[in-house]
């Protein structure tokens, strides 16, 4: 009988990148963004903004984040019917706005990945920019 369990999580390196690529790939297409990146229990591993982005995208980026480490999923699939209510009864730590992808290397999963700062459609493409540069697992199928 185990007595213990080890949760795989992102290694700040790993993490530390994804953001940085994050504001590089926003520059590209003129978006100022905020990225977060916590691991599966929702703990900060790295954030950064680029220079003039908007303050309530610091936070937004964190709500995103955690919801692909949570559901495992993008932000964007959360239902429609529990979206407010997972919203709600998370004290605001999920949300429904596009921008929160899961990450996960070799199909373990070791985080979330949340990207804001423009429309919900540029950050999701943004997050998904980044998934691929590292070469991390794809969106899972239905994003």
């Amino acid at each position: 009988m185990a007595h213990h369990l080890q949760i795989p999580t992102i290694a700040y390196e790993t993490a530390a990148r994804a953001v940085a690529l994050a504001i590089e790939e926003g520059a590209k297409v003129g978006v100022r963004v905020s990225a977060t990146v916590v691991d599966p229990s929702l703990a900060l591993v790295a954030y950064g903004r680029a220079d003039g982005t908007t303050p309530h995208s610091v936070e937004t980026s964190r709500r995103k984040a955690n919801t692909g480490a949570s559901t495992r999923r993008p932000s964007a699939l959360l239902p429609t019917e529990l979206a407010v209510a997972l919203e709600h009864g998370s004290g605001g730590l999920l949300t429904s706005v596009a921008g929160g992808v899961p990450l996960g290397f070799d199909g373990t999963h070791t985080g979330g990945l949340g990207v804001a700062g423009g429309s919900p459609q540029q950050d999701a493409r943004i997050a998904v920019a980044v998934l691929e540069i590292l070469g991390a697992d794809p969106v899972p199928e239905g994003a």
